[in-house]
């Protein structure tokens, strides 16, 4: 059951409308890194991000889940 420190949290100023309800992780160990992709399964949008194993998967899940907003609203302006 996800932990709410793994909820996205609201920052004064900023738009959560593009914010999917719900996100699609995989992480895979690639040696000392660690590839991490995000679907949004409603308009089937994917990204990846790599980073050390060491950053931990909190970290590695906040990176993936902003990049997914960011390239969500980026398509969503178009």
């Amino acid at each position: 059951m996800p932990d709410s420190r793994d909820r996205p949290r609201a920052r004064p100023g900023r738009r959560h409308s593009d914010a999917p309800a719900e996100v699609l992780l995989e992480f895979q160990r690639l040696g000392a890194a660690v590839k991490v992709t995000a679907v949004d399964p409603v308009t089937q949008i994917e990204v990846s991000i790599q980073g050390p194993a060491s950053a931990g998967e909190a970290t590695l899940r906040r990176t993936a889940i902003s990049k997914l907003r960011y390239v969500l609203a980026q398509r969503g302006r178009r």
